[in-house]
């Protein structure tokens, strides 16, 4: 499912028009984004899932065409952990 096909969806469930359908998922987006933005960010959607963040520490990898060790940097991660409603729907 595209992001469209998402917008056409919600459009069409909540009996709004696409471009406040629009507003409200990009709305959403952006609200996800700024709360794993804080130093302790996580979102948890009863019944949907949990969003949060991770920090992955620096490591040594391989680079595939030459075999030649690199250094990958520590970075954040985002996590998503589903919750019971969801995976009991699958």
């Amino acid at each position: 499912m595209t992001k469209a096909d998402l917008i056409e969806k919600m459009a069409q469930d909540a009996g709004i028009s696409k471009a406040a359908a629009n507003k409200a998922l990009d709305s959403f987006v952006d609200s996800v984004k700024t709360a794993l933005k804080k130093k302790d960010g996580k979102i948890t959607l009863v019944g949907f899932g949990t969003f949060s963040k991770v920090r992955r520490k620096a490591r040594k990898g391989r680079n595939p065409t030459t075999g030649e060790e690199i250094k990958i940097k520590a970075r954040n991660a985002v996590k998503f952990k589903p919750g019971k409603a969801l995976k009991d729907s699958i």
